[in-house]
């Protein structure tokens, strides 16, 4: 694995009824790559090389966005939030890309919230629209690997009803140990 799958630091909250989550555009690609490098800057905060974060392009991840939007397909699901009419929140999920795992099984890809928008219901209303769908696509369970370290993102996802399933993935950024954890939840409880 190249980069690190998935966090988010919102805690599970209710729904806000005035975010609209849709389908990802094009045109939101430079948005959600602000979004996701200001959000692995704050999250990842001494838990990855400060020149690491510090050398991450919003630039070049909106490049990678439109080229991972437009290679998609129709079984990868990329939706973003907005508040006001403004874009705050990204999340992206499909089938699971490990082969310890069946069949079948789905993987949250990502979930990235503006950082003035913490805590304010955006990431569990991402989370719930990836649920949804999931279930709309048949899967049974869904999985995402979240850093070790990353408190915050940990105790959201477990509020939402994940749990680790024990598997464990080491994974270096600039020559330094930054390892994961995987976590697991039926996709309706």
């Amino acid at each position: 694995m190249s980069t690190p799958r998935t966090h988010d630091t919102a805690p599970a909250a209710v729904p806000a009824a005035d975010i609209h989550v849709r389908d990802m555009a094009d045109a939101d690609c430079e948005a959600v790559a602000g979004i996701r490098i200001r959000g692995w800057r704050t999250a990842y905060a001494g838990l990855m090389p400060a020149s690491y974060l510090a050398a991450l392009s919003i630039e070049e991840d909106a490049a990678r966005r439109r080229e991972h939007l437009a290679q998609a397909g129709s079984s990868v699901v990329n939706v973003v939030a907005e508040r006001a009419g403004d874009l705050v929140g990204w999340a992206c999920h499909g089938p699971s890309r490990d082969d310890d795992l069946p069949p079948g099984e789905a993987e949250l890809y990502a979930i990235y919230v503006h950082d003035g928008q913490l805590s304010t219901g955006v990431g569990r209303t991402l989370l719930d629209t990836c649920l949804d769908r999931c279930a709309d696509a048949g899967y049974e369970r869904i999985r995402l690997w979240v850093l070790e370290g990353n408190a915050r993102a940990r105790r959201f996802y477990e509020r939402a009803g994940f749990t680790p399933d024990g598997a464990e993935e080491p994974f270096e950024v600039d020559g330094e140990p930054v390892p994961e954890v995987r976590y697991v939840r039926a996709v309706r409880r």
